[in-house]
This record gives C-alpha cells, sequence and structure tokens, in this order.
C-alpha cells in the first residue's frame, strides 16, 4: 500500500512498509517503528490503514505531530506528505501501480473543481495521482448527491478509492473490488448508513441503487 522513509538532518535511517492495519509509532520498544530521540514521546503516534488510505493520528504527544510543516491531531496521508515528529522527518509514499484519483470537492452550485488535501466540504476524492493504467471496468460506478446545497451532483467512481464526507466530522470510503465496491466507515463518532441502517461493521458491499447518508448529505450508489 505504501512506505515510510525516516530521516533525520537528511540522511535516511530507515525505510517501513505499512502492511499492518495498526502501526505505532514511538520511543518505547514495543511500538512498530521506535524512534529513540526525548522529543518523541513514549506513544507518540498510530497509522490507520482503510482499504487503501493510510490516516496518522497523534496520540496526545508532548511535541505533537506535523504534517508538511501543520499541526495535525488525525489526517489522511497522501503520497509524499511529510510527517515531522522532533527533528525527524518520516516521508509517506504509495507504491507505483496505486491507482488514486486527485482531491476533488464539490462546490454548491457549481462544477467540480480540484483542491489541495486540506480543504474543507463535501466529497472529497483522495489523492496523488499516478501514472499506472486505470483497473476501472468499462462502465466504472458514480455517486450521486440527493439532497443539500450539491443536490444532483455526480461523481464517476474512476479510481480505486473514492474518501466522501466532511472531515473531522463523519468520512467514509468506496473501494473498487474485483468482485464490486464496498462501503467503509473511516472518521467520525456516528456510523454512517446505507439505505437508512447505520452500519455495524467494518464494511458492507454496495448495490445499484443504495443511498448513503453521512455527515447529514444523502447519496445514491449507481452502478449499471
Amino acid at each position: 500500500m505504501g512506505k515510510l522513509v525516516v530521516s533525520l538532518d537528511g540522511v535516511v535511517i530507515k525505510e517501513v512498509q505499512i502492511t499492518k492495519d495498526k502501526t505505532t509509532l514511538g520511543r518505547r520498544p514495543y511500538n512498530d517503528i521506535v524512534i529513540d530521540n526525548l522529543a518523541v514521546s513514549g506513544e507518540h503516534a498510530v497509522l490507520q490503514m482503510v482499504g487503501a488510505d493510510v490516516f496518522i493520528e497523534d496520540l496526545n504527544s508532548t511535541n505533537g505531530t506535523y504534517i508538511n510543516g501543520k499541526a495535525v491531531k488525525k489526517q489522511l496521508l497522501q503520497h509524499n506528505d511529510t510527517v515531522e515528529i522532533g527533528k525527524y522527518k518520516i516521508k509517506f509514499m504509495v507504491d507505483e501501480g496505486a491507482d488514486y484519483e486527485k482531491t476533488m470537492i464539490m462546490r454548491p452550485g457549481g462544477a467540480l473543481s480540484p483542491e489541495g488535501p486540506r480543504s474543507s466540504g463535501f466529497g472529497a476524492l483522495q489523492p496523488t495521482p499516478q501514472p499506472a493504467a486505470s483497473t476501472a471496468s468499462a462502465v466504472p460506478a458514480s455517486i450521486k448527491v440527493l439532497n443539500g446545497a450539491a443536490a444532483g451532483r455526480e461523481v464517476t467512481l474512476t479510481k480505486v478509492v473514492t474518501t466522501v464526507g466532511k472531515p473531522g466530522v463523519q468520512v467514509a470510503s468506496i473501494t473498487k473490488r474485483p468482485n464490486g465496491y464496498a462501503f467503509a466507515h473511516v472518521e467520525g463518532s456516528a456510523r454512517p448508513s446505507v439505505n437508512g441502517i447505520p452500519m455495524t461493521g467494518e464494511s458492507v458491499p454496495l448495490r445499484n441503487g443504495d443511498v448513503i447518508e453521512l455527515a447529514g448529505t444523502q447519496m445514491q450508489f449507481i452502478h449499471r
């Protein structure tokens, strides 16, 4: 899925492949990634893999976790993001061959427009474009917004992973799999619902006509 390249003063110290659902980072020796430095908390941060997405979450560390110079609590990592912990820099790199869509934001009353990864709003399609061949079928699925200011907007799911919702409130992902599409809860205390039924497991398969609701927005999954 991706790897982390840890460096100090421009010198690469280690490379770590992300293969687990949760990868811990900190000064204590039981962490998956150990950084023995007083600027790093014993349990500093955790990386969570959800489908093809990787999130990093700060575990109330003393000195904080930064991405590209900005302090974060929980953030979706994108290709070439640099995580800064103390004097250490950790570059996140997506394996070549991964198939992602550049971030897009559905603006009320307007056309879809590209935005950076930190933009707020509904309908973020995450992240980093890659030159790999598309795995989309001849007739890819799409999602259509049913309510609110963006009602009527439709986005084609041409990439492997589409992340939708409002960062910090409720986020979910739609992942293209060999046997269809799956919907998964990513972030938020309240779970999204499918056809009016709140999710109970990690993910559910999507079928044509299913209505998804999260962060107060209803969307219809269309796959003919």
